[in-house]
Order: structure tokens, then sequence, then C-alpha cells
């Protein structure tokens, strides 16, 4: 038999949503009720009959309510197996009556933690008999249904159940008591025992929604939102126009972002971004300034990128980025005529992420291999000017200084092996990716140059420029080749067995370099 009526019900939630209407609609097809503490109150409170759990059991709730469904009568009435000769003898046996139908959710366990609850009173929010009766209902769907989600309460309302949807019912189930007690082990973990690597790495992810493909067309592709507390991000920005966001927008949109978040307190700061990597940042007095300079580093790598701001967009910006192609822009806000400027261009993204988020934020980063999964803290790294170390004769100027940081602020997010070359707030070029730190030297060089023939500058902005370096140049052969490029500035980390070799090129040169012994690689 596939279609089961409800006879018997069996209420016991913590979120009461909904559970007044669901019991008037079985009751009215004269399905008992039986429930527990507070939900067989707001039953009753509404003119229901309502059994007691202790009625059913013949034990009372006792120990605060701590054992109240734990008791064979309850599981067995889940569990038995209704044409099984021997399972339904043990039943008459002992008076057990068959369950039909069970309605639950669970004690608010990551509630209570968000809050900031103390321990005694997280722990006394970890269900123990919700979770055993949904298993226990789970596992028997082929007759029981168990009922999780308020929003399965209208399929439950007509007082019988298909097996279609008990299936259904019952993988809602079991991710439900997953995600429940990962949320439980990760609070253990983290919280109250301090591992930074837990012996076992409790993640559970939901989608969020279904994407048209991966990062190729031949590859399928799904959003997915952590089921527990999480920073705000590109995930949970607001869409406010354009056509959906693909695989590499959402990946690229994330790069964008978090670049931007570096300079979130900083003056109005623009980056666009292709292929999960800068190719153009810069900072203004104004945005509209700020995105114009951070174009004209690579106007053609530009074309169909990605662009994050750190203020709201204005009207002015807005303008300026529609006179050329944009996949998807990324703001803190965006202003009404800004708004109205961009809806002119139908399919241009307009995501709205509210505050941004903090780049020193704590975290876990994952990435999945062949037969496995590497995991490391995010890379929260922060150096200041207090914390280089002048390793030449010469040091830098003030804005050499500041041009360092720039320029090492934004390297930490260009795929090694990195280099940028930037100059009064705004990058000059960028070598991204290269199997050799010597050749992303040359490509952000001659990037720098073919950007200044197209501007009609007289000179590439690399001359007088700052250099970074995600590592430390392990020869001096890109140092030259910055040197070669017009660079007067160098920040690297330092730490080769050549360093000493690097700095007397840069000594010979005139530059001026520091180290900041903090490595950025970005694989």
């Amino acid at each position: 038999m596939t279609s089961i009526p409800i006879r018997r019900a069996l209420l016991s939630v913590s979120d009461k949503t909904g559970i007044v209407e669901l019991g008037q609609a079985l009751a009215a097809r004269g399905v008992e009720l039986v429930s527990t503490g507070g939900t067989a109150k707001a039953l009753r409170d509404a003119g229901l009959d309502v059994r007691d759990i202790s009625d059913l059991t013949g034990f009372p709730e006792m120990m605060d309510g701590r054992v109240k469904t734990l008791h064979p009568v309850v599981h067995g009435g889940l569990l038995a197996v209704r044409d099984d000769p021997q399972h339904m003898a043990s039943a008459s046996e002992h008076a057990i009556g068959m369950i039909d139908l069970v309605v639950v959710n669970l004690y608010p366990f990551a509630q209570t933690v968000a809050k900031g609850a103390g321990r005694d009173e997280i722990i006394e929010n970890i269900d123990i008999g919700g979770p055993s009766m949904v298993r226990s209902a789970a596992k028997n769907h082929a007759y029981v249904a168990i009922v999780t989600d308020p929003a399965d309460y209208d399929v439950v309302a007509t007082g019988e159940t298909s097996l279609e949807d008990r299936r259904r019912f019952a993988a809602k189930a079991y991710a439900l008591t997953a995600q429940y007690d990962a949320a439980i082990a990760s609070w253990f973990a983290f919280a109250d025992q301090g591992e930074r690597f837990p012996a076992t790495l409790p993640l559970v992810f939901k989608r969020g929604e279904a994407l048209r493909y991966g990062e190729n067309p031949h590859q399928a592709a799904a959003l997915y939102l952590p089921a527990g507390p999480a920073a705000a991000g590109i995930s949970q920005a607001e869409q406010l126009q354009g056509k959906e966001l693909s695989y590499n927008n959402y990946n690229d949109a994330d790069a964008a972002l978090e670049l931007v978040s570096e300079f979130r307190d900083g003056p109005p700061t623009v980056v666009i971004v292709k292929h999960a990597n800068p190719c153009g940042v810069a900072t203004a007095d104004t945005l509209v300034e700020a995105y114009k300079a951070a174009l004209a580093c690579d106007s053609v790598s530009a074309f169909g990128g990605i662009i994050a701001l750190n203020r709201p967009l204005d009207a002015e910006t807005a303008r300026a980025i529609t006179e050329i192609f944009t996949e998807v822009v990324v703001a803190p806000g965006a202003s009404d005529e800004a708004r109205a400027i961009f809806a002119a261009k139908k399919n241009l993204r307009l995501l709205v992420c509210g505050a941004l988020p903090d780049p020193a934020r704590p975290g876990l980063m994952l990435r999945t291999i062949a037969g496995g999964a590497l995991v490391q803290s995010r890379d929260n790294g922060r150096v200041t000017q207090a914390d280089l170390k002048v390793v030449t004769k010469r040091a830098p100027t003030e804005q050499e200084l500041a041009d360092c940081l720039f320029a090492w602020t934004v390297a930490k997010h260009v795929k090694s092996n990195a280099i940028v070359y930037a100059k009064g707030g705004s990058t000059a070029g960028v070598g991204a990716g290269q199997m050799n730190r010597l050749e992303s030297a040359r490509i952000a060089a001659w990037k720098a140059k073919d950007a200044a023939d197209k501007a009609g500058w007289a000179e590439p902005r690399t001359i007088g420029s700052a250099v970074a370096s995600d590592a430390f140049f392990p020869f001096a052969d890109g140092l030259l080749a910055a040197v070669e490029a017009g660079a007067t500035a160098v920040i690297q980390p330092g730490g080769s067995i050549r360093d000493e070799e690097v700095i007397a090129a840069a000594d010979e040169a005139g530059l001026a370099m520091v180290f900041t012994e903090m490595r950025h690689f970005r694989h």
C-alpha cells in the first residue's frame, strides 16, 4: 500500500508556527492527536482534544522534560513494520499502538548559540527526543510520515500520505538531523574545545540555487550556502537587475568583493576583476575618478569584467561604467539615479551587498582534491607600515611607502606568482599566475606600457612606481626587471637564501626595499 491514512499523529514542535491549523485539519478528519508540553497546551488552547504523551506511554514526563518521548511505546509505534507478523505480534503483546505521522522541529540550538547564550543554556538546547523520533519515523517511512518542515503541513493536512511524499519527507528529515548534529559538533569542537582542525570537520551547506552550468557548459553547478552562521558576502547580496549569475560570475564577484573589502575603511576605491584576478585597482577622491584610474590600468581586460566598489554606486560612476561592457557590478548600495542608469543595460547584473565583509575575519578555506580535501585558515594576515623592515641603504619616501602598501594589498589577491606595480593609489601593471616571478614582472611591465600607449601618456605608470611581490625574489632577475620598468621601491616578504644578492642589486640600482616577512601565495 503506497497511500496510507493517518489515524494517529504525534505533534511535538519547538516552533509552533502553523501547528494549531494543522491540528485542526487533522482533527477534522478524525485523527487522534498525541502531543507534549507546550505543543499540547497550544492545541488545547485552540479547543482541540489532545492526548498527552505520558498517557500514551503510561510514564510521566520527568527531569524537566528531558525524558518524555524516549519510550518503547513511542518508538515501537514508529518503527514497527506493519506487514511483519512478528513485529505486529510484539506490538500487540506490549499494547503498542501505531503512529502514522510525526510532526517535529527541534530545540533552537543554533539560535541559542547565535544569541550568545551561556554554556549551560546551550547544552539544554541540545534536543535528544526530537532527533530520535525523527530518525525512527524516517527509517520506517514505508509506513510513517515524518514532517520537519512547516511548508509540508498542507500535504499531511489531507489526512493521508503517499509513499512518494513519505520518501521526500524522510530525505528532508535526515538532512535536518545531519545539519543539527553538525551544528552541535561544530560548537563543541570550535567554541567549547577551542580546536582549529578537529578530528572530524562537520560542514553542512544548503542549496541556494541551481546554476545554468559550471565553469564550462558541460559542467553542472549549484550555489550552496552555509547552514549555520557565516559572514555576509556575494552569496547573500541582493541582485537588483540583470540576468541570473553564472558560476564564473559568482567566483569573480567574490574575488572582487574580497579585494575591495581591504579598502572598506579607506577612500573611494574601485576594483576591476577578470578571471578572478584584479586587472585594475585604484583609490581617489571620488568613486568615478577611482573607476577611471582602475580602468586605465588595463582597459582591454576590463571588457566583460566584474567591478566592485567600496562606496554606494552613484550616478556619475554608473554612467562611466556603462560606457563599456561589464558583467557584474558589486557595491554596498546604489542611488536611485544610478539604478535608473543601469536599468537601460538589461543584462548588466547589479548586486548590493550592504556592509563589506571584514578582511581580517577568521575562518577556514576548503579545497577538494582527488580523494580528500585541503583545509586552511583564511589568509587574513595584515601588514602595516610599522611591520616593514627597510633592508636597503635608501629608505623609501612616504609616497613610496604608501605605494608599497597599496601594491602589497592588491598582490595578496593576485594569483601567484604575483607582481603588482602601483603609483599614486592606482595599479600600474599586474602580472598574475606565471610559473616564474621574472615572467610576472615582465608581463606587468608590458601591460603598463600598453596601457600608456592606449591612454596617450608620455610614459607608463611604472616609472617611479612601487612594486610588490607576493613571495620573495629567488634571484635578482625579477627585481632587475622591475628596475627596467622604472620602479623605485620594492615590497616583498624576503626569506630567500639569495636575499643578500637581491638587496645588493637593489642598492646598486638605488632602490628602496622593504621586507614584510609575510607571504601571500594565492593558488
